[in-house]
């Protein structure tokens, strides 16, 4: 049966070899969004692999994706909303024995400037209708369009969450700057 599917279109959509030039095109950046939304090299690279089986076994059972880039950024949302359900707790020998490491670094010494660490915290500070857009436009470079495909919403909505995050992050930086 596998070399059926790879010798024959799935509903005009895709075959195995179409699928695998999908995995070389896409998977770096998948990887990356995975990455910035767990913080943790080995659970993107194991979403990153579960992404694609997804969709693997979507275009396997005959089905069609009329964009594969949006489809895959869902798929890899979907499993990650799924994780943060299932997470548990780390506590902190845990964190420290899988190399995990507390800084101590005065607020001073930062000035105006934010290092990835710190905008990404701020970041997560955001509702995730706000947070998702901005990680996708601004870390993964999705056009509007393809943002809302992936998020099932209007390109309207998306412009509008791009905006509105940007203001938050914005307050949550100038807020920040005058704590310190």
């Amino acid at each position: 049966m596998a070399q059926d599917i790879r010798h024959q279109e799935v509903n005009g959509s895709a075959t195995q070899d179409n699928f695998l030039e999908y995995y070389e095109k896409y998977s770096d950046a998948i990887f990356r969004f995975c990455l910035t939304k767990t913080r943790n090299r080995d659970v993107a690279l194991d979403l990153t692999q579960d992404t694609f089986i997804k969709t693997w076994e979507y275009v396997a059972s005959g089905k069609t994706i009329d964009a594969i880039r949006p489809f895959l950024y869902r798929v890899a949302r979907n499993l990650i909303v799924d994780l943060s359900r299932k997470k548990t707790t780390l506590s902190l020998d845990t964190y420290l024995s899988e190399g995990g490491d507390i800084k101590e670094e005065a607020p001073q010494e930062f000035g105006l400037s934010f290092d990835v660490d710190q905008v990404l915290k701020l970041v997560d500070q955001l509702d995730p209708k706000y947070r998702d857009p901005l990680l996708l436009r601004y870390v993964e470079d999705l056009p509007v369009n393809e943002i809302a495909r992936t998020l099932g919403v209007s390109e309207n909505v998306v412009s509008v969450r791009l905006h509105r995050a940007i203001k938050q992050v914005q307050t949550l930086v100038h807020d920040q700057q005058k704590s310190v």
